[in-house]
């Protein structure tokens, strides 16, 4: 299934976030696999991790993202990604960042592209995302406790208010296939709104 992009005067951002293993990363996959330039925040963290040849382990991502914000500021990654975003936008009416975890990135997506920003919140309970980063087997996923961990790291970074504020929420308490359909849905009325 794909959607057919109308061409749009107007070039688009939007941030996808969401809670640790609620479908960020399956929503992005929708999107790219409609030709949608995805951009992520998470794999600027990976790409760090690798640069400095540390061992890839579940709680090394979450303390190497920490790290950049402590140093750099909150809304490190946002900036470093901008410039990019910015380059995708001349060429593509949509560019999709996976992966915004907390209010400074927002302040700066915001500050970037106004009007032609949107954020998009994926939401699905504890149990339902705990299975499934149970399931996906990446380095940076452990065990309940490192989960919970996880989740109040980015809780601290803002993530539940940027969910709660949202442009467009979609609920992924579903089977694959009805997330999947919910998306392109999404995706349709969102490439036909003026």
């Amino acid at each position: 299934m794909s959607v057919r992009l109308r061409p749009s005067s107007m070039a688009r951002v939007v941030a996808v976030c969401g809670m640790p293993g609620s479908g960020k990363g399956e929503f992005a996959q929708v999107l790219s696999e409609n030709n949608i330039p995805v951009l992520s925040m998470g794999d600027m963290v990976r790409a760090e991790v690798r640069r400095l040849e540390l061992e890839e382990s579940p709680g090394i991502f979450g303390e190497i993202a920490a790290q950049l914000r402590a140093e750099h500021g909150e809304d490190v990654l946002a900036v470093r990604l901008a410039d990019a975003v910015d380059a995708h936008l001349e060429s593509n009416s949509i560019v999709l960042i996976e992966g915004m975890r907390g209010t400074a990135e927002r302040v700066v997506f915001d500050g970037r592209w106004g009007k032609d920003f949107f954020s998009l919140a994926v939401v699905a309970s504890a149990d339902v995302r705990f299975t499934r980063i149970q399931n996906r087997g990446r380095s940076e996923d452990g065990d309940r406790q490192a989960f919970e961990v996880r989740d109040t790291r980015e809780r601290g970074w803002g993530l539940e208010k940027i969910i709660d504020e949202s442009d467009f929420l979609i609920d992924n308490n579903v089977d694959l296939d009805t997330f999947r359909q919910s998306c392109y849905a999404w995706l349709e009325s969102f490439t036909n709104q003026e």
